[in-house]
């Protein structure tokens, strides 16, 4: 009979977390797609090169810093549910609302207004997830989720491309996407119905009152933190394949796609590693990942640089599944939201600090960014392996 029950709730979890994958494809399909061509479309409505640059860049910082404060909320008011609805109404819909603007200030703002409606949702949203994946393996549910996730971030910009093809409007591709918009409003109401209680999935015997996080926690965010400076963002390097000729531009947009796609069976993979033998699989994906540099930017041929882009999408899998799931395994319950907030805050900044870093030595020596690249995230595999030896509160 116990066994019985745990199976349907196994069952019951399982659904949930395919749900919510629904539900990240098509807000991804969304938001994704609009970020293919949020650049030309403001340069379009006459902005400047500078003005795209800090639009974009001001939206990821405040997009990662939010994330702090809702993850703070949800954990002091226990209404994850309310805020991730909020937060997905606010970053889908701004969206098809940028066909309308007749101004490049406004675009901005409403670009901003869709990273602030991301923010505000992640991370209690996480926290709901995590209390899912606990019935099924914490790397698995999470690596499952990311999967669909990135599927979704793969079919957007080719729905975009494709509309433009037809109908060279960037109106009508913004335009296009309320309809990814509205099914996963669809899905995200119809999850909330079916599971009200997510945190029944996770019942422990006692409540754990604390005043602060584990060693262990912070030891792992140092961790996070080199991995994300040492992490090039996609622009520099689409740039660079560019300017050095190593990859034509019709094919750069290919090798993106690779790269999700390597990125969502990575997230699969490696989840299930991490179910298995903890955060050594963590390690493993950040010593893959401190291999793309040199094949990227110093490899100089074409089968080189999809190397380095395959390895690249095994590091992004591995950071947005095993990374998630390790906060989980780390934080009781009730402090989880805050964690996230923490966990998200930290790893966007020092991924601005380090894009920022890695465009300035791109200028003044390439070798010394490859450096600068490979040794940050190989530095962060010893505190990743310390991290997974000391036992979290849970």
């Amino acid at each position: 009979m116990a066994k019985g029950k745990s199976r349907d709730i196994s069952r019951r979890a399982m659904n949930f977390i395919i749900l919510l994958g629904i539900l990240s494809l098509f807000s991804d399909m969304t938001y994704e797609g609009a970020r293919s061509i949020t650049g030309p479309y403001l340069a379009l409505l006459g902005a400047t090169g500078a003005t795209v640059g800090i639009v974009a860049g001001l939206g990821e910082w405040i997009g990662y810093g939010l994330r702090l404060v809702s993850g703070y909320i949800s954990d002091r008011t226990g209404k994850y549910w309310t805020m991730t609805i909020l937060g997905y109404a606010v970053n889908l819909l701004a969206v098809p609302l940028l066909a309308l603007a007749g101004r490049w200030e406004v675009a901005a703002l409403l670009i901003i207004f869709e990273r602030m409606g991301k923010a505000f949702r992640n991370p209690p949203r996480d926290v709901m997830l995590s209390h899912a994946a606990k019935q099924v393996g914490r790397g698995w549910g999470f690596g499952l989720h990311e999967a669909m996730d990135q599927a979704g971030a793969t079919l957007g910009p080719l729905i975009v491309a494709a509309v433009l093809y037809i109908k060279a409007d960037y109106r009508v591709g913004f335009g296009v996407l309320m309809v990814p918009a509205l099914m996963a409003m669809a899905v995200l109401l119809a999850a909330r119905l079916l599971y009200p209680r997510t945190h029944e999935f996770e019942k422990s015997s006692q409540k754990l009152e604390t005043v602060g996080f584990e060693q262990t926690f912070w030891i792992y965010l140092a961790s996070v933190a080199l991995i994300a400076v040492g992490y090039a963002d996609f622009p520099l390097v689409a740039y660079h394949f560019s300017r050095a000729a190593v990859v034509p531009d019709t094919l750069i947009p290919v090798f993106y796609s690779v790269a999700m796609g390597v990125d969502a069976l990575a997230a699969l993979l490696f989840g299930r590693l991490f179910d298995r033998v903890g955060m050594s699989a963590m390690a493993a994906s950040a010593f893959l990942s401190s291999l793309f540099a040199p094949l990227v930017f110093l490899g100089g041929s074409l089968s080189f640089a999809l190397a380095g882009m395959v390895l690249w999408g095994i590091g992004m899998g591995a950071q947005e599944s095993i990374m998630r799931a390790a906060v989980a395994e780390m934080v009781p319950a009730e402090r989880r939201g805050t964690a996230y907030g923490i966990f998200n805050t930290a790893y966007g900044s020092f991924w601005f600090l380090g894009s920022a870093a890695m465009g300035i030595l791109y200028d003044i020596s390439i070798p010394s960014l490859v450096a600068v690249s490979s040794a940050a995230q190989i530095a962060a595999i010893p505190l990743i392996l310390r991290a997974g030896k000391r036992p979290g509160p849970a």
